[in-house]
């Protein structure tokens, strides 16, 4: 697969959003939407997917190997969710540990505790993604020296 992937950080509160390209294999954190109602994250969500035309979508299972998980059940549904409202497929990967590894890198890259909340989310989802990139096959080059999925 290749071209833009945008993942996502479920949380009752708040969803961080990342951005990567397939080919790249790279992910950035993109944003958080801070908002409870549906119609606010979905109306958000569907503005980043018409400004950065994704191809797939990537939502993070906080504990996939336990199926009484609070979360998990809402993280599915999300999933879901975003394939019916905007017809792309959303694959699910363990996020287990995204928000502690961010909360690391947030610290060691010296960002001010007060600043780290506020992108927190986004650079939880960019670790959710890095780990949907490292987990897919590597594009190979085809004779003419071109990318494929």
């Amino acid at each position: 697969m290749t071209g833009t992937v945008l993942a996502f950080d479920f949380g009752e509160r708040r969803i961080g959003v990342a951005v990567g390209e397939s080919a790249l294999r790279s992910a950035h954190p993109l944003q958080t939407i801070d908002a409870r109602d549906n119609e606010t994250r979905f109306a958000t969500i569907g503005r980043l997917i018409e400004v950065w035309q994704p191809g797939r979508l990537v939502v993070g299972l906080p504990a996939p190997d336990r199926a009484d998980h609070p979360m998990n059940h809402r993280c599915r549904k999300f999933a879901r969710q975003l394939e019916g409202r905007f017809g792309l497929a959303a694959d699910l990967v363990d996020e287990t540990c995204s928000s502690v590894a961010a909360e690391a890198d947030l610290s060691a890259a010296g960002v001010a505790a007060a600043r780290r909340k506020a992108v927190l989310d986004s650079v939880a989802a960019q670790t959710i993604l890095q780990t949907w990139f490292e987990r897919q096959p590597a594009p190979s080059r085809s004779s003419s020296g071109r990318l494929e999925a």
